[in-house]
């Protein structure tokens, strides 16, 4: 199983990217996100990236916006990803929502309030998930509702009792909370193995907290 375009928006802490164009190919898998600075990539890429284009390093007009469209299908790569803001590319034309869709490459908008180096972690993480365990990866209210719990079952080493106490309910809630996580693995493995597999979901996508200036200098 493989990272897909369309997953990309559902993992945590990307829920703010959009998918404009391009939706009839929005299976296409990601093998791993490339950050354009360069008015041409197509040296650059080997396919089935998901290219980043910012604007940042070069003034990118709508026509080279529509450019990089035409060498992202020539290149073959899995998608664009383009960010969009005050200081540099202002908004995406709908015309260039439709070229993607005449085309059939996913495009999507990124606001620059998040930063990349959220994004290019969390597609990272995800795509060492699917190819670790073959499996999709879980959207972002999947891991978010199970946190708390996974958190608890590391603290106290799988002991129900002291993940009770610690979550603030009875033994009994947990017990079926952990049963209703296992079940969000539907397949045909072993109960010991779907928790496994959520376990690894929970270590590697869930998004890494902040370092604060404070937590820099010391």
């Amino acid at each position: 199983m493989t990272l897909r375009c369309l997953d990309v928006p559902k993992l945590p802490g990307l829920g703010a990217i959009r998918l404009r164009g391009g939706s009839a190919a929005a299976n296409n898998p990601v093998r791993w996100p490339y950050l354009a600075e360069n008015r041409s990539f197509k040296d650059r890429v080997k396919g089935g990236e998901l290219v980043f284009v910012t604007g940042i390093s070069r003034h990118r007009s709508p026509q080279n916006l529509a450019e990089c469209l035409y060498e992202g299908k020539q290149c073959g790569v899995s998608g664009l990803v383009m960010l969009t803001g005050d200081a540099y590319i202002g908004q995406l034309p709908n015309t260039l929502c439709h070229l993607a869709d005449d085309l059939a490459i996913p495009l999507f908008e990124q606001p620059y309030s998040l930063p990349m180096v959220e994004v290019t972690e969390a597609i990272g993480r995800a795509i060492v998930w699917a190819e670790h365990t073959g499996r999709e990866p879980l959207d972002a209210d999947t891991l978010a509702n199970s946190a708390d719990l996974i958190d608890a079952w590391i603290a106290c080493q799988g002991n129900q009792s002291a993940m009770a106490k610690a979550l603030g309910c009875h033994r009994n809630t947990v017990r079926n909370r952990m049963n209703q996580l296992i079940d969000t693995l539907p397949d045909e493995t072993a109960r010991a193995d779907r928790f496994k597999a959520q376990l690894l979901a929970h270590l590697l996508l869930k998004p890494t907290p902040p370092v604060s200036r404070h937590q820099e200098t010391k």
